[in-house]
């Protein structure tokens, strides 16, 4: 027996709904999992990871690009990456693979976990108008 289709049923399976744009499953984990570090960086660390979305934000300026590479240091010591810097570089690789409108959800929902520091964010973006 065919499945009847009818414009007054309700779709199945609402689940997720704080995301107001249809984003991949993947991406949506990607998100729960960035939220989730967050959660327990230290404050240096989320003011490195500030620098880093700005960077990303104003990806033609150069005084955040500057800034972020003032945070990079080479050692001689063939030491393993800290979870942090780990965090950073999958950070970075799901950052670079999302559309335009999933990068906006992520600093949505930033912004209703984290306000302040997504305050912080937009004032660090303001600042880099007009630099070069």
């Amino acid at each position: 027996m065919p499945l009847e289709s009818s414009s007054s049923s309700v779709p199945p399976n609402n689940i997720n709904r704080s995301f107001p744009i249809p984003m991949s499953y993947i991406t949506s984990h990607e998100m729960k999992c960035i939220f989730h570090w967050f959660s327990c960086w230290s404050g240096p660390q989320r003011e490195r990871f500030l620098q880093d979305l700005v960077a990303k934000a104003v990806p033609g300026k150069l005084q955040p690009l500057l800034d972020c590479l003032e945070q990079l240091s080479v050692s001689g010591t063939n030491r393993p990456p800290c979870i942090f810097e780990c965090q950073l570089r999958l950070w970075d690789q799901w950052f670079r693979g999302w559309t335009e409108k999933e990068r906006n959800e992520f600093v949505r929902q930033l912004e209703v976990s984290e306000p302040d520091f997504v305050a912080k964010f937009y004032q660090a973006v303001a600042a880099t108008a007009g630099k070069d």
